[in-house]
């Protein structure tokens, strides 16, 4: 029983390069826990690593081919051995996390470090829920803190319908912040549910042309431009990039000129403190995450397939041990 099933992938291109293949399980070390995994989530990252469209990604995963051949970094499972030197967690513990950089959740058993970005699962969440939630959660807080969100201030979260737009409505809500969120008609009622003051339909409206103000203007697709939003921020205003390198540029500049400033948290930051925050909150009913579609591991080429159509709305779950309980 030293196997186990895993998606994997040799070579970069399309979705058709992932496969299910038998491969070694891993073995935790000293400092580890053995998680097997019931549920992960394919992820933007996911599909960008995997696909390798831009090349820098390759510094991440190997310029020829691959280094990591299993993806995924989300994971919600059970406890199924831990290393000498773990205290923190102990066989059967229900955990969820994320394990960045190194990945490997997109198999039947993960090794995590016990120090890393895992946690007990929030009580009462099912296995699905749980392993939707780091992801985007955390990257929308690595965008929000910077921006110092206060009580009352405004917020536009444009793809307020995605894994990282839906976390940024809720966890500017619990902010204190008056949200206006960007998104298709279709998902105007989810949002709201979600906390949203202010709905706008981006194909019917632009939002930068409507006269209002703004405090923070949270960019949670990559679609929007610093350019195209200054008109829109109030003196002190922030813009905050999720994607294009360009911003990185901007935020060294607009620190130190002008009144309005450019936020693009790179390389994101995954803690333990951060996936504990997110149970607390959990568990005292401010946040949940939103899953689309859940796909069973077989059909991960699909799961990717629609994850690459960019019209998902929150997560795409992958079940990996649908016999794990729940």
């Amino acid at each position: 029983m030293n196997r186990m099933r895993a998606v994997v992938y040799d070579r970069y291109g399309p979705p058709e390069v992932l496969r299910l293949e038998q491969v070694e399980r891993p073995i935790p070390k000293d400092d580890e826990l053995l998680v097997k995994v019931h549920a992960t989530t394919v992820s933007r990252t996911d599909t960008g690593l995997r696909s390798a469209d831009l090349f820098v990604s390759r510094l991440v995963t190997g310029l020829l081919r691959p280094k990591r051949r299993i993806l995924g970094s989300d994971f919600a499972g059970k406890v199924e051995a831990v290393g000498a030197a773990v205290t923190e967690f102990a066989v059967g513990d229900r955990v969820f996390g994320i394990n960045p950089w190194k990945f490997g959740a997109h198999a039947e058993f993960v090794c995590v470090r016990a120090s890393g970005a895992v946690a007990q699962m929030p009580a009462g969440t099912p296995f699905e829920e749980a392993a939707a939630i780091c992801d985007g959660a955390i990257l929308a807080l690595n965008a929000l803190r910077p921006a110092n969100l206060r009580n009352g201030q405004r917020i536009v979260v444009y793809g307020a319908s995605g894994s990282i737009g839906t976390a940024g409505v809720q966890l500017a809500r619990y902010f204190g912040a008056d949200v206006t969120a960007v998104c298709n008609t279709k998902n105007f009622e989810l949002v709201r549910s979600l906390g949203a003051d202010e709905v706008i339909d981006y194909t019917k409206e632009d939002f930068t042309k409507n006269g209002q103000l703004y405090e923070v203007i949270f960019d949670s697709v990559g679609k929007l431009s610093f350019s195209r939003c200054r008109g829109s921020l109030n003196h002190g205003g922030v813009y905050v990039a999720t994607d294009d390198l360009n911003n990185l540029v901007l935020a060294l500049w607009t620190a130190r000129i002008g009144d309005k400033r450019v936020v693009f948290p790179i390389p994101p930051r995954f803690t333990k403190k951060d996936v504990v925050f997110l149970k607390d909150v959990i568990e005292a009913g401010k946040y949940r995450a939103v899953i689309d579609r859940s796909y069973p591991m077989e059909q991960v080429v699909e799961a990717t397939r629609y994850v690459e159509t960019k019209q998902k709305t929150g997560n795409v779950v992958l079940i990996i041990n649908a016999d794990i309980g729940t």
